[in-house]
């Protein structure tokens, strides 16, 4: 028996933690638990938790919702997806859960998240990887989902294939449409420069994607944030597109233009938002390869007040 722990069922967790629960509700094989506490725990061990989508919704049932680590017993797989925030505290609640062969996927919006796991869990297997895919919390035990676009990469230059393999069977049998990436640090660093630059924009601007689209201004401060993050990611040595920026952009202009970033969300409702993670991570990383990021160093500084 498989047993995967879904930590933190946000817009991420909670709609892929649901289509794995939905798909396994009735297996043998694989066991699938969801982490969570308060209002949304009580919501979903009722209830069940929601999925909305633009054409249909469903309600899905984990074989436990818990927060509870003598309860929860020991995980196979444990697939993170709280607030890069929440990383360390919500991972050290869980330390009796996480055995040495645990493997664990990070599904933060920042790259520095398997880096600090590994610190607490060094002889663990972390993961990288990464997702696209526009959700959100509707209300407590209710997600909903925008679009039509949603894509899982995950990867690891030290893990045995047949493990990453394994995973990968888990995800395409409860129909997620996950990619096993070769080059995962670029994939990581590709959606990072993505969500980085809009995440920051959406927030020091406060305004969404359609907005920032066709402002001129508005528009020129986020190519900008493009081409500082590109300078770090080719100060680290990654091998990125050579047109990362124009990609870059195209993606943003083919997201629905009433959406906004999670982090901007999150500012909108006044509460906690990722900015070390997403803003002054790329100032810090820069500073640490001497790569200039004014217009990063403003934004994180306003941000972070």
């Amino acid at each position: 028996m498989k047993r995967i722990g879904i930590l933190g069922l946000g817009g991420v967790g909670g709609y892929f933690g649901g289509l794995l629960a939905k798909a396994y509700y009735k297996a043998d094989d694989v066991e699938v638990i969801f982490i969570a506490r308060g209002e949304t725990q009580r919501i979903i061990a009722q209830e069940g938790l929601k999925i909305v989508t633009d054409e249909t919704e469903f309600i899905v049932h984990p074989k436990l919702v818990s927060n509870n680590p003598d309860e929860i017993g020991q995980l196979d797989y444990l697939i993170c997806a709280t607030k890069t925030y929440d990383i360390e505290e919500s991972l050290l609640s869980l330390k009796k859960c996480i055995v040495p062969e645990t493997v664990i996927l990070p599904l933060y919006n920042g790259v520095d998240a398997p880096e600090r796991i590994q610190k607490i869990f060094p002889k663990n297997e972390v993961l990288q990887g990464c997702i696209y895919i526009i959700s959100m919390i509707f209300s407590p035990g209710t997600i909903r989902k925008i679009g039509f676009y949603e894509k899982l990469f995950f990867g690891s230059k030290t893990v045995s294939v047949s493990k990453l393999n394994d995973l990968q069977n888990i995800f395409k049998e409860a129909k997620i449409e996950s990619y096993l990436a070769d080059n995962i640090e670029e994939t990581v660093w590709e959606k990072f420069i993505f969500i980085s630059a809009l995440a920051s924009a959406t927030s020091y601007l406060n305004e969404n994607i359609g907005t920032i689209l066709s402002n001129k201004n508005s528009k020129a401060i986020y190519v900008e944030l493009l081409h500082e993050i590109e300078l770090v990611a080719k100060a680290k040595g990654l091998q990125l597109p050579e047109d990362i920026v124009n990609q870059t952009i195209i993606k943003l202009e083919k997201s629905p233009k009433e959406a906004t970033s999670s982090m901007h969300r999150d500012y909108l409702a006044g509460n906690k938002i990722e900015a070390s993670s997403l803003t002054k991570f790329v100032v810090e990383e820069g500073f640490k390869y001497g790569v200039k990021t004014p217009l990063y160093e403003k934004i994180s500084n306003v941000l972070l007040s």
